[in-house]
């Protein structure tokens, strides 16, 4: 599984993964208090992308990434339109 160091690259490869299938594609967000770690996981059976954090700045990129994803999710018009990643 790979886990990724920087945020660009998390990003460029989760978007890839999710416009190459996006019916089998799920994401996972999972926050530990105790660390104070932020886990974002891509994954869609076969490849697994993983993105942990414990900086607030991270924590605003990962929300905005993780609502733009959920809008193509439920998107009636077609999928196959790239994510601005702004």
């Amino acid at each position: 599984m790979p886990h990724y160091q920087t945020w660009e690259e998390f990003s460029r490869a989760a978007e890839k993964l999710y416009l190459s299938d996006p019916m089998k594609v799920r994401v996972v967000l999972k926050y530990r208090h105790c660390d104070g770690n932020l886990c974002i996981k891509v994954t869609d059976d076969a490849v697994c992308l993983l993105y942990r954090t414990d900086q607030a700045q991270d924590v605003k990129k990962i929300e905005k990434f993780h609502s733009q994803l959920m809008r193509l999710m439920v998107a009636r018009e077609s999928r196959s339109v790239a994510m601005e990643t702004d």
